[in-house]
């Protein structure tokens, strides 16, 4: 199934099951316990990220041939930093160039896992179990805030105003039974820019979801973001960087297309 989250003509918040582009089903309950399917059709006036998650958490370098790009070597274990909450952003809002990082701000097409219940010390076996869904997610990166600026920290270029844009649906587990079998994408303007699936990933997600749950308590609610493939601006030749009119659209299969334009601050 397919949740949204949106705005009706009152801008009342909704969780609701799309209809078309303009309509959806609403949502009575818990998306994370129980809840019904109502018969109430309400027109969507704005569309919203599909969570607001409690933790963003993110994986870098999680993608063979995103290392090979990049010159560096396959990680032992997954490479963890985190988005700040800040970052977030609905589908089709416009990523925000910031003036402290006017010329490096970089896409990342990224399959995104929202947790459904409390996960601790979650085995590989079971970790599946504890998926309510996944999302399409864009890590937007600013990347001398991430090698330098930020003291050798990726947070700090990775969690500026609206880099974490997620959407435009979250599909159930149910719907995509093997998520390391996706094609994912990112179009730039009216140019493909990475094109790869999730098998090339060297964690997969349940290895992904039991390695984070050791000792710390994955809220329901926590995104994941599982990594990118390669084709990202900065390890071209010559670098391909974000600029104010260009439009971004992150796409993976059986989910559909996050896009969001792009502009710079005021």
């Amino acid at each position: 199934m397919k949740l949204i989250r949106f705005q009706d003509h009152t801008r009342s918040i909704h969780y609701g099951t799309p209809i078309d582009e303009t309509s959806a089903q609403l949502i009575d309950g818990d998306v994370f316990g129980t809840y019904t399917i109502t018969e109430t059709i309400t027109p969507i006036h704005k569309l919203l990220a599909p969570i607001v998650p409690p933790t963003i958490l993110c994986i870098g370098l999680n993608y063979r041939a995103h290392a090979e790009e990049t010159g560096a070597k396959l990680p032992e274990y997954p490479v963890l930093f985190i988005k700040a909450a800040n970052s977030l952003n609905n589908p089709g809002d416009p990523i925000v160039i910031p003036t402290i990082a006017p010329a490096e701000v970089d896409y990342e097409c990224e399959l995104a896992i929202v947790i459904g219940k409390p996960a601790k010390n979650v085995s590989r076996q079971d970790a599946l179990d504890y998926v309510l869904g996944y999302t399409c997610a864009n890590d937007v990166s600013a990347r001398g805030w991430q090698k330098n600026g930020g003291g050798k920290q990726w947070c700090r270029g990775k969690s500026f105003d609206t880099f974490c844009p997620l959407g435009p649906v979250l599909v159930t587990k149910d719907e995509i039974p093997t998520p390391n079998s996706l094609k994912i994408k990112t179009t730039l303007n009216d140019k493909t820019m990475q094109d790869s699936t999730t098998s090339d990933m060297i964690f997969d997600i349940p290895t992904l979801i039991s390695f984070l749950s050791e000792g710390t308590t994955l809220l329901p609610g926590t995104v994941i973001l599982t990594g990118t493939p390669p084709g990202v601006g900065f390890a071209r030749k010559p670098p391909v960087f974000l600029k104010p009119g260009d439009q971004v659209t992150i796409e993976i299969e059986h989910i559909g297309m996050l896009i969001n334009p792009v502009l710079e601050e005021e």
